[in-house]
């Protein structure tokens, strides 16, 4: 484990402790699905330029540079935003059914089959 993995946590509960390695979002709790479905909205790609910056801090990173490409090639779709009680955000694209999930100050990845899935429906129903 990271040392500054470790220092971002020392001081929650072990409720609060959600390590990256552990994270498995095609695997979302019950409770995860409804914080989704009730937080859930259209945000625009201005909002996640903003987002950018805290999602990843460093402007080298490839995977910033893969977000901002893909925020750049899809530019008239509509993206999704929604976050859970332990402070998960997930980024969802519903016409090319890609996301990702990030955890600030932990970790991110993208989302895979089953979640997206889980967001579609969720998407479709709103």
């Amino acid at each position: 484990m990271r040392a500054d993995t470790v220092l971002s946590v020392i001081h929650r509960t072990p409720s609060e402790i959600m390590l990256p390695e552990n994270l498995n979002m095609g695997e979302l709790s019950e409770a995860r699905r409804k914080a989704v479905a009730s937080s859930i909205r259209p945000i625009s790609i201005e909002e996640l330029k903003e987002l950018e910056v805290e999602i990843f801090p460093y402007h080298d990173s490839a995977w910033r540079e893969r977000f901002s490409d893909f925020l750049q090639e899809n530019h008239g779709a509509t993206f999704y935003h929604a976050t859970t009680q332990d402070h998960l955000h997930i980024l969802y694209c519903h016409s090319k059914e890609k996301g990702i999930w990030y955890l600030p100050g932990s970790g991110l990845g993208p989302l895979q089959e089953k979640g997206l899935k889980i967001l579609k429906k969720i998407v479709e129903k709103t």
